[in-house]
């Protein structure tokens, strides 16, 4: 069973077809890279299967389970996590507590134990900041778990973003344009990174990136969107020399 299944997605905004017929499929362990020129629809994949948009048609199944219709808080719990293209942190909390927004969802204590300092509670939040400091640890920011994000640098910044994402303990993680604003140097800490986290969680990943040396170097498959539309589905090698593909980036020769 495919741990995400995508069949026939459309979505339009007005006149704007931003996804005509995108189907997907990915197992554990497959790392998908969608790839295409700005506007080609790629993040309102992510923003339509992750619950931000609701389709116009089509199926989603996560798990055997069907998404399609669920909440965003609903999809999340179902065991997907992404990432934003604009970084999207929580100002004034630390890299800690960024991260234990993403654990508050599934701690086992209920209303009473909200209000009142109850030991269920206090057994709780321990619980959450040891399984949150396992993440910050994965991603290398555990020093700066007491900071705040507003004094980190952008590549760190960018690793909070996916150390939350795996607090949601998902078996779908969407990475989108994770390496954006980074130098070489960081890029390359990224794709080792991404390349780890595959390996220790075998959870499915989807990945947008601009960036085509990071996702032509760890990408199983290439789905290649452009004008909402799938030109080219294949493998890294398969898709680099097909010629809708280079026409979509480079142009049409005139004549």
């Amino acid at each position: 069973m495919a741990v995400l299944k995508i069949d026939n997605l459309y979505k339009s905004f007005g006149g704007v077809k931003a996804i005509r017929d995108f189907s997907l499929t990915a197992d554990r362990g497959e790392i998908h890279g969608i790839i295409g020129p700005n506007g080609a629809g790629k993040t309102t994949i992510f923003n339509v299967i992750s619950g931000i948009y609701p389709p116009d048609s089509g199926k989603i199944s996560m798990n055997g389970k069907d998404i399609t219709h669920l909440e965003q808080h609903q999809i999340a719990l179902a065991g997907m996590g992404r990432t934003f293209q604009n970084i999207r942190l929580f100002k004034g909390l630390s890299v800690l507590d960024n991260v234990m927004c993403a654990f508050d969802p599934r701690s086992k204590y209920g209303v009473a134990g909200s209000l009142a300092p109850l030991p269920g509670r206090f057994r709780e939040e321990k619980r959450g900041r040891e399984f949150c400091m396992h993440f910050l640890q994965m991603v290398g920011l555990e020093k700066q778990a007491h900071e705040h994000p507003e004094g980190m640098s952008y590549g760190h910044r960018r690793r909070l973003e996916i150390a939350r994402a795996l607090a949601c303990e998902p078996t779908v993680l969407l990475l989108d344009e994770p390496a954006a604003g980074l130098n070489p140097m960081e890029v390359g800490g990224l794709t080792q990174l991404i390349l780890k986290l595959s390996n220790e969680f075998n959870f499915a990943i989807l990945l947008i990136e601009h960036r085509l040396e990071l996702v032509m170097n760890i990408s199983q498959i290439i789905h290649v969107q452009n004008f909402g539309k799938t030109i080219a589905v294949g493998k890294p090698s398969e898709v680099r020399n097909d010629p809708q593909v280079i026409e979509a980036y480079l142009g049409k020769e005139d004549g």
